[in-house]
């Protein structure tokens, strides 16, 4: 159930086709990055680790319904990453939000907790 994905889309190119092979899947606990043709890599970030949401819609994005999503977050491997011209992307940020808050409160996890871990590995790496 909690795997069940809740929205899908693919990286879509200037004009709104879908001809990438970029791939975005939503369940109520990850987003899932799957890219590539012929070598494939796949990328996940549990939503609780993410931090913060912004949307970005340029004149040609906003001209073919499309918007990019920039997500912070305190994972290891997916700092700082991009879901890059999608549909509905207004829509998509809000439902990813509402989904992070939910993770967060279901795992009783709080943004003070990543801030503090955050600063300590500064701290750790600037000690080095």
């Amino acid at each position: 159930m909690d795997n069940e994905l809740v929205w899908q889309d693919r990286k879509r190119v200037w004009c709104a086709l879908p001809w990438t092979f970029t791939k975005y899947e939503l369940s109520r606990e990850k987003l899932i990055i799957k890219s590539g043709c012929f070598t494939q890599h796949q990328d996940e970030v549990r939503l609780y680790r993410i931090l913060d949401l912004s949307l970005t819609r340029s004149l040609g994005q906003r001209i073919f319904g499309l918007g990019t999503i920039a997500c912070n977050s305190v994972d290891k491997t997916m700092k700082n990453f991009e879901i890059k011209n999608i549909k509905n992307s207004e829509a998509v940020k809000n439902q990813l939000s509402d989904l992070v808050e939910e993770a967060r409160r279901r795992g009783k996890v709080s943004s003070r907790e990543f801030m503090m871990q955050q600063e300590e590995e500064e701290y750790e790496e600037d000690s080095l």
